[in-house]
């Protein structure tokens, strides 16, 4: 079944997203209310978590395929737990979409993650997209 799904850290990038899915989907800026955004500990990626009060700025693209979100479960991994969620677009209009939520706050390093200072070509070259699979290491 096709879904929305929301992205906040490498996945927000064309160059780490194209290589992810097969697909081409719409996208749009878009925010998570009452959750915020970590750098993980010795880890390029982010995590989010429910915070009340925080928000999360980032990407959703719109009527993904089951197919592909397969394979964004599979570049998550199991560090991850996908769930549906409310995101807020500019227009106001909320909308449903599937976030990936970090599951161990002991990796949470206490710091914001900025996409500015996210290198994006060590990231592919760590964590390949293109080389999604079962057993494929996460990079939200």
């Amino acid at each position: 079944m096709n879904g929305n799904i929301f992205t906040y850290g490498s996945l927000m990038f064309d160059e780490v997203w194209c290589q992810v899915v097969t697909g081409r989907y719409p996208s749009e800026p878009a925010l998570l209310d009452h959750h915020q955004r970590h750098a993980l500990t010795g880890l390029s990626y982010p995590g989010v978590v429910a915070t009340p009060g925080a928000q999360v700025a980032g990407r959703l693209y719109r009527d993904v395929s089951a197919v592909d979100i397969a394979r964004l479960d599979a570049f998550e991994g199991p560090e991850y737990r996908r769930d549906a969620l409310q995101v807020v677009l500019v227009s106001g209009e909320h909308v449903s979409a599937w976030t990936y939520l970090w599951l161990d706050p002991q990796r949470l390093s206490g710091q914001p993650w900025e996409t500015d200072a996210f290198r994006l070509h060590e990231f592919l070259e760590t964590y390949p997209p293109a080389a999604v699979n079962p057993d494929a290491t996460p990079g939200s």
